[in-house]
């Protein structure tokens, strides 16, 4: 089911005040975990995670996120 302009709107923001911020300090809290747990690990290693970390949240949200700039498309237009 493909949500309307509108919906996409208010998850757009929901997910950029509130999702994002709360990934990221996922991230770095299991990033600190593995750190604890296992000793400091390879310094590229790391970096990969993060890389990595910070990549992948834009997948499963490009729907969201896509054409939400643009104006409404179901709005008509005055001419």
């Amino acid at each position: 089911m493909a949500l309307s302009y509108k919906a996409r709107k208010r998850w757009a923001l929901f997910l950029l005040i509130i999702g994002i911020p709360v990934y990221i300090i996922a991230c770095v809290t299991l990033v600190d975990f593995l750190r604890v747990t296992f000793g400091r690990p390879v310094i590229l290693l790391e970096l990969f995670l993060f890389v990595a970390l910070g990549v992948v949240w834009a997948f499963p949200l490009k729907s969201v996120f896509k054409g939400i700039g643009q104006a409404d498309p179901d709005q008509p237009t005055d001419t």
